[in-house]
């Protein structure tokens, strides 16, 4: 009972991660300790585990798809995001700076997570590392789409969306930024509008089952290599993080304006710069705690 507790206060911790652009909840899974059960516990949904829960063998099924692991998890998740959701869209909205400075120390402490379980640096896995960087800043330059309420377009959103959550340092809500739907998807939320949730929904389930197979593979044989690229892919992401950045905008013909990308710039020393850097301190305090509690808890296995 305690370790289905556990599991729960990680799936808030990672809702409340997937709910911010930038922020990954693989992240939070893969420092935790939970990763690969996770990934293995989505992969093992297939036609077999079907046929089991048609059959009625229903003790059969929990076991094979480590059914309470999973509620216990997407519980969390489920009520960080619908709790959460207005508390961060607020908080994102009219104290960006702030709440970036928070999730960026998240990532910096992730990175040293992350990359703790590389066992050996040759040419490969530097090189997987370097195409994870490259891959995951270069996301942080592409202009976002506009919004669109289509049913499929709603439905792929949430495929790519859920894939990219459970990857370590690549973030389902900035990829949904990048979709135009970001706005759109957590209003539905917070207002429960099932004409958003329930294509959303569908393509999230389509992309776990078929995203999460993959990974397995990837992690069973070629172990190192994915864990490097997943560094890489966190290491990148601080570029679509950092705090201080203007949106710039192009005026359309319509009048309406249109987010193309991001300007950097470096942050003025002052009241503001001194709250935010400690922000970070407690972000990466925040991930260094739950890494040290993670690894306390697999030794007393």
């Amino acid at each position: 009972m305690k370790s289905y507790l556990s599991f729960f206060f990680k799936g808030l911790a990672m809702g409340a991660a997937n709910v911010i652009p930038g922020v990954s909840g693989g992240t939070i899974a893969f420092i935790t300790g939970i990763y690969q059960r996770l990934i293995d516990s989505l992969k093992s949904f297939d036609l077999n585990a079907l046929r089991l829960l048609v059959a009625g063998d229903f003790k059969v099924f929990v076991a094979k798809t480590d059914l309470y692991f999973l509620i216990a998890l997407f519980s969390g998740i489920g009520i960080s995001i619908l709790s959460l959701a207005k508390l961060l869209e607020y908080a994102f909205v009219n104290h960006e700076i702030l709440t970036l400075a928070f999730f960026f120390g998240l990532i910096v402490a992730s990175i040293l997570g992350v990359g703790k379980q590389i066992s050996k640096f040759n040419p490969a896995n530097v090189m997987a590392l370097i195409i994870g960087v490259l891959v995951a800043a270069g996301i942080a330059f592409l202009p976002p789409a506009e919004p669109n309420a289509s049913f499929i377009y709603l439905s792929v959103c949430g495929a790519v969306a859920i894939c990219s959550m459970i990857l370590p340092g690549l973030s389902g809500s900035y990829i949904l930024l990048l979709m135009g739907n970001y706005v759109l998807v957590m209003q539905g939320i917070s207002t429960l509008n099932f004409s958003i949730l329930v294509p959303i929904a569908l393509g999230c389930i389509l992309g776990l089952v078929l995203f999460s197979r993959l990974l397995s593979f990837l992690f069973k044989n070629y172990q190192d290599f994915t864990v490097s690229i997943l560094t890489g892919f966190v290491a990148g992401s601080l570029a679509i993080i950092w705090p201080w950045k203007d949106t710039q905008y192009l005026l359309l013909e319509s009048g309406k304006e249109k987010a193309v990308g991001y300007q950097w710039y470096l942050p003025e020393i002052g009241s503001q710069f001194w709250i935010a850097l400690a922000l970070m301190l407690v972000g990466f305090l925040l991930v260094w705690l739950m890494e040290k509690y993670a690894n306390t808890s697999q030794s007393d296995k």
